[in-house]
C-alpha cells in the first residue's frame, strides 16, 4: 500500500523486527485487564462485594451489564470520528495514549472498590473498558503502518499469541493471589497489578513506531479538524459502494464473529449451567489462552505460501477437528464418572426426603419449629420463583429443616440489618469446614439484600435433614436476630473427574496428531494447503466453530467440556487475527484510523447482539442448549457471505484511494 509500504523501506530489517516486536507487546498488555478484569475477577467481585449492598444479586448483574453497554456504546459513536481525526492531525499514537491512560488509571483505582462499592465499581469498569477499547481501535489502525502488506497476517496473528500468553500468565498469578491474600485484599490487589502490567508493556509501542503521517497536509483556511472529520466520515459513508468488497467483509464480519464472541462470552455460563465446578472453569479459560498461542501462530502460517510446512500444519487441524470429538464423545460414554465428568443419576425422593429440585419456603418439605410469618416479596427482588418468603421473628431456638435426598442443597434467603446468625446442621451435628469450624449462615448485611444464596453439603450422598438453627448470636452492627428464607433446591449430583488423566488423554491426543501431521501430512494435504489464502483460512475456522457448536449442543461431561474448549482454542486467536489482517489490507492506509474505527464498531455490535440473541433463545428453550445450536447459522450465514468477498478488488480499491491521498509512493 502506498505511504505504508514507504514507511516499511526506510527501516533495516532490525529495525522493522523491533516494530513488530513493539505492537504485538501492546496485545501482552491488554489482554491482562480482558482475561482478569473482565472476564475472571470483576464481574463476581461488583456482584458479591462492591454490589453486597444491593437489593439482590440480580440486580447487581443488571447493573453490570448496563455498565457494559453504555461503555460499549460510547466507544461504538466515538472510535469512528476519533480515528478519522487521527488520521488528518497525525494522532493515532497519542489518540492510543490517552485512551490507554484512561483504562490503566480506571483499573488502578479499582483496588479502592470494597463493599457496597458499586457506583464507584461501575464508573471505572465503565472507563476501564472505553479505555481498553479506544486503544486497540488506534491500535489495530497502526498494523498496516508497522508490518509489510505480506506480514499482515503472521503479524496479526503474533499480536493474539502474545495476547494469549500475558494475559494468562497474569491471570495464574491473579488466581494465587486471590487464594492466598485475606478479605478482599487478593482481588483488588489483583486490579492494580493488572494497571501495572499494562502500563510497563505498553511503553515499548510508544518508544518504538513512529507516528504515521497524516492524510491531510494542511486544514484548508476555515476547516477545523472536527469538521474536515466529520466530512470526511460522511463521505465514505455516502461513497460505500465505493469500497463495495470490504463492506461486504464488515457485514460478513458482524455476523460470524456474533457466533464467536458469543461462544467466548458465554462459555463458563454454559459450563455453570451444566453443573461444571469453578475451579475446572477456571482452569478450562487458562487452558483456552495457553493452547491459544501455538494456534494462532499457526492459523498465521497458513495463508503464507512462503511456509513450507503449510501441509502439516493444515494435517493437524484437521486431524484435531475430527478426532477431539470422537475421543471426547467416546470417553464419556465408556470412561468411568469418577474420571470423564458424566452426570450420575438424578436424585429421586424417597421415604419423605426430598429428591432432585426446587421446594418454596411455605410448601409442605420443610418443617419449622418457632415463630414463622410469611413476608410477600416481589418475584423480581428475590430473584426465586415465587412471591413469598418465611421470616423469623427472631425467636432464640427457632429452626428451619428439611429432609432430602442427595448431598448438595442450595439455600435462597435474604439479608437485613435485623438479621442474625444460624447454626447449620446436616443430620442433628454441626456442618463443618475443611479447617474444622462450624458452618453458619450469616443473616446480617447493611441493606435489605434478596435472592442471596448458600450451598450446604453433606459428606456423602444419601438421605439427610438440613437444619438452620437460630443461634441468638448477632454479627457486629446487627439489631436482632431474625431469619427469612424463600425456597432450598436439592442439587444434581455432584460432577466427579480426573482432570489429570483428561489432560494426559488431550496430550495423547496431540502426540498422535503430531505423528500423523509430520507423516502424511505432506502427502495428503499439500494441494488443500497450497489452495488456502487467510479467506479460506477463515473459512476452515469456521467449520472447527460449527463443529464446536454442534457438539456444544449435545456435550454433558468434563472430558467432553475440555476437549471442546481446546478446539476453541484452536481457532479463536486465528479467525479474529486473520479477520483483523483482511480488513487492515483492504482498508487505505492513509485512512486506517477512520476505518479501523467502522471496524470496531462491528466488534461492538458483536459484542451486544450474539449474547443478546443468546439469551432469547435460552430463554424460549429453557435452556441454552439450543441457543448454542443456533449459533451454527451465523457461521454458515457469515461464511457463505464471505465467500462472496473479492478481497483482490478490495485491496486495489485502497491502493487507488492512497495513491489519490498521499501520491503513489514507491512500494505500492
Amino acid at each position: 500500500m502506498a505511504g505504508a509500504s514507504t514507511l516499511h523501506n526506510m527501516v533495516d530489517a532490525q529495525e522493522y523486527k523491533r516494530r513488530i516486536r513493539a505492537w504485538t507487546l501492546y496485545d501482552w498488555a491488554n489482554s491482562a485487564f480482558v482475561t482478569t478484569v473482565l472476564a475472571a475477577v470483576l464481574p463476581t467481585y461488583y456482584a458479591t462485594v462492591a454490589g453486597a449492598t444491593l437489593p439482590s444479586r440480580a440486580v447487581a448483574t443488571s447493573y453490570w451489564s448496563i455498565g457494559l453497554s453504555v461503555s460499549l456504546f460510547l466507544v461504538a459513536i466515538m472510535s469512528p470520528i476519533l480515528g478519522t481525526v487521527s488520521d488528518i492531525v497525525r494522532g493515532k499514537k497519542r489518540l492510543l495514549a490517552i485512551f490507554a491512560g484512561i483504562g490503566i488509571v480506571a483499573t488502578a483505582l479499582l483496588v479502592l472498590v470494597d463493599t457496597g462499592d458499586w457506583l464507584l465499581a461501575s464508573v471505572l469498569a465503565v472507563l476501564g473498558r472505553i479505555g481498553l477499547n479506544g486503544s486497540i481501535s488506534f491500535y489495530d489502525s497502526l498494523l498496516p503502518h508497522v508490518a509489510r502488506p505480506e506480514d499482515q497476517d503472521s503479524v496479526s496473528t503474533r499480536g493474539y499469541a502474545m495476547g494469549y500468553l500475558g494475559g494468562g500468565l497474569l491471570l495464574a498469578v491473579n488466581i494465587a493471589m486471590i487464594q492466598l491474600l485475606p478479605g478482599t485484599w487478593g482481588a483488588r490487589l489483583s486490579f492494580f497489578s493488572v494497571a501495572i502490567w499494562w502500563l510497563v508493556f505498553s511503553i515499548p509501542l510508544f518508544r518504538q513506531i513512529p507516528e504515521p503521517p497524516a492524510a491531510t497536509a494542511k486544514l484548508k483556511p476555515g476547516e477545523t479538524v472536527i469538521g474536515v472529520s466529520f466530512r470526511r466520515l460522511w463521505d465514505t459513508v455516502r461513497d460505500i459502494r465505493h469500497y463495495g468488497e470490504l463492506f461486504k467483509f464488515l457485514i460478513a464480519f458482524l455476523i460470524y464473529n456474533d457466533a464467536i464472541g458469543t461462544i467466548i462470552g458465554v462459555a463458563a455460563i454454559y459450563g455453570a449451567e451444566l453443573g461444571f465446578g469453578v475451579l475446572e472453569l477456571v482452569l478450562a479459560l487458562l487452558l483456552v489462552q495457553f493452547v491459544g498461542i501455538p494456534f494462532s501462530l499457526i492459523f498465521g502460517r497458513l495463508p503464507s505460501k512462503e511456509t513450507k510446512r503449510r501441509p502439516i500444519y493444515l494435517a493437524f487441524i484437521i486431524f484435531n477437528l475430527v478426532t477431539l470429538p470422537i475421543v471426547g464423545i467416546v470417553g464419556a460414554a465408556v470412561l468411568p464418572r469418577a474420571i470423564s465428568g458424566a452426570p450420575s443419576p438424578a436424585y429421586t425422593t424417597i421415604d419423605g426426603s426430598f429428591g432432585e429440585g426446587t421446594y418454596l419456603a411455605g410448601g409442605d418439605a420443610i418443617q419449622y419449629s418457632g415463630t414463622w410469618e410469611q413476608e410477600t416479596i416481589s418475584a423480581a427482588q428475590l430473584d426465586a420463583p415465587q412471591d413469598a418468603v418465611y421470616a423469623s421473628t427472631g425467636e432464640v431456638g427457632a429452626s428451619y429443616a428439611f429432609p432430602f435426598n442427595g448431598q448438595q442443597v442450595e439455600v435462597t434467603y435474604s439479608t437485613a440489618p435485623n438479621f442474625g446468625i444460624w447454626d447449620v446442621q446436616i443430620d442433628g451435628q454441626p456442618l463443618l469446614d475443611e479447617e474444622g469450624q462450624p458452618i453458619r449462615l450469616d443473616g446480617y448485611s447493611l441493606t435489605v439484600r434478596y435472592g442471596e444464596t448458600e450451598v450446604f453439603a453433606a459428606a456423602e450422598p444419601g438421605t439427610h435433614v438440613l437444619t438452620l438453627i437460630n443461634s441468638g448470636e448477632k454479627a457486629e452492627g446487627s439489631t436482632g436476630n431474625g431469619m427469612a428464607v424463600g425456597q432450598v433446591k436439592v442439587l444434581p449430583p455432584l460432577r466427579e473427574n480426573n482432570l489429570i488423566i483428561i489432560i494426559g488423554l488431550l496430550l495423547a491426543v496431540q502426540a498422535v496428531g503430531l505423528v500423523f501431521a509430520l507423516a502424511v501430512g505432506r502427502s495428503l494435504f499439500t494441494r488443500l494447503a497450497e489452495s488456502l489464502n487467510t479467506k479460506r483460512s477463515i473459512i476452515l475456522a469456521l467449520i472447527v466453530y460449527s463443529v464446536i457448536a454442534i457438539w456444544g449442543f449435545f456435550l454433558n461431561s468434563t472430558i467432553e467440556y475440555w476437549l471442546l474448549a481446546w478446539m476453541v482454542a484452536i481457532v479463536q486467536g486465528g479467525s479474529q487475527a486473520l479477520s483483523r489482517s483482511i480488513y487492515a489490507a483492504m482498508s487505505p492506509a492513509s485512512k486506517s484510523g477512520e476505518f479501523f474505527g467502522l471496524f470496531g464498531v462491528m466488534e461492538k455490535f458483536s459484542a451486544i447482539l450474539g449474547p443478546l440473541l443468546f439469551a432469547i433463545a435460552a430463554t424460549m428453550f429453557g435452556s441454552s442448549r439450543p441457543a448454542i445450536l443456533s449459533l451454527i447459522a451465523f457461521f454458515i450465514i457469515g461464511g457463505y457471505l464471505l465467500t462472496r468477498v473479492n478481497i483482490e478488488a478490495g485491496i486495489a480499491v485502497a491502493r487507488e484511494e492512497d495513491a489519490a491521498l498521499l501520491g503513489n509512493q514507491s512500494g505500492a
